[in-house]
């Protein structure tokens, strides 16, 4: 048991419709606090998840010596779409072809409004695709959060991220199982052996497989038992039709996208009144440094901090990796401190 109080739900959106086109029906979200909302209700941080995982996967950071302190603050981890726990493309009859992150915001600033009574956010927090969520509630509320921490993402999929997801798509398209519009009629097993292969050579830096990191520092006997075990494993367990939702939303990611900033992102990074801090990873071959470095100029109040690491995408979300834990607990207490 935790130290600290913990809270599971489940919040009933009823039909949600998706901004593309199309209604989530019987939407529901999935959700855990961390910690306890104070009677200003101005401790609160909303941490979304980040592709595949669960609030009981991410939630391995909080803790009073970890990156987010339950005792300070209340911490509210809403499921994205198709994770598995709140509404997917798995077990929703005519799911939305795009559900876009937009989507997935606006159903967590419900849940916090009518669940929590709470308008107005200490930070939002996130790594990669939790990262894009947080970036979209500095840019859709931009007088509701007062601080953006941005762990591995960006404001906009850039094209080279947009072309790992698109060989993602296609892999899964190839399958023989596939039936269309992001359905399958059974469990692709090998689309889904060779996603995760694929996913292995982005995941990580060229630098980590030259040190044969797999070997020394995850106790692999070999790169084709680490491949089997890590990452066909990983995927394997996945329902292919969430893997294939999730992996849209990622790619259409962009603050800018709809009527509010109608695609201009000079303009959606401008209207962010949070404090953002940005933190890519130095081997990231997702959400490279040059994304933020490009994104930093129009923030009003924003800074580049980069992690510097050979662990590539996941040096970002660094469960056993001590040097890369502590940097990232400094910078983002600091943060929240400031």
């Amino acid at each position: 048991m935790t130290p600290w109080p913990v809270q599971d739900g489940v919040f009933r959106l009823g039909d949600w419709p998706a901004e593309r086109g199309g209604v989530i029906r019987n939407a529901r979200l999935a959700w855990q606090t961390h910690g306890t909302l104070n009677a200003a209700r101005d401790n609160v941080i909303v941490y979304p998840t980040s592709y595949t995982a669960t609030h009981d996967t991410q939630n391995w950071l909080i803790g009073p010596d970890g990156v987010l302190d339950p005792q300070r603050w209340f911490i509210v981890i809403p499921d994205m779409f198709s994770n598995g726990l709140s509404s997917g493309a798995a077990d929703t009859p005519d799911y939305p072809e795009v559900v876009t992150v937009r989507d997935n915001v606006l159903a967590q600033e419900r849940l916090l409004r009518e669940v929590f009574g709470v308008t107005h956010l200490a930070a939002a927090y996130g790594f990669s695709m939790g990262a894009m969520q947080a970036y979209h509630w500095a840019a859709l509320f931009p007088q509701r959060v007062a601080r953006a921490i941005v762990v591995c993402g960006s404001a906009r999929t850039a094209a080279h991220n947009r072309v790992f997801l698109s060989g993602l798509l296609r892999t899964l398209e190839a399958a023989p199982e596939y039936v269309g519009g992001g359905q399958f009629s059974a469990v692709p097993h090998a689309s889904l052996r060779a996603f995760g292969h694929i996913y292995a050579g982005w995941g990580l830096s060229q630098d980590f497989y030259r040190q044969e990191l797999f070997q020394t520092a995850l106790g692999a006997p070999d790169l084709e038992t680490y491949l089997r075990t890590d990452w066909e494993a990983s995927f394997a367990a996945r329902d292919a039709a969430n893997l294939y939702a999730q992996a849209l939303t990622w790619f259409h990611g962009d603050i800018s996208a709809g009527d509010l900033y109608g695609g201009d992102l000079t303009a959606a990074l401008g209207a962010i009144e949070a404090r953002v801090l940005l933190m890519p990873g130095g081997t990231d071959l997702y959400f490279r440094v040059a994304d933020d470095a490009a994104e930093l100029p129009h923030l009003k109040r924003a800074e580049l901090r980069p992690i510097f690491s050979v662990w590539g995408h996941r040096a970002g979300s660094p469960a056993g990796l001590p040097e890369e834990l502590a940097f990232l607990k400094a910078a983002v207490r600091g943060w929240l401190a400031g």
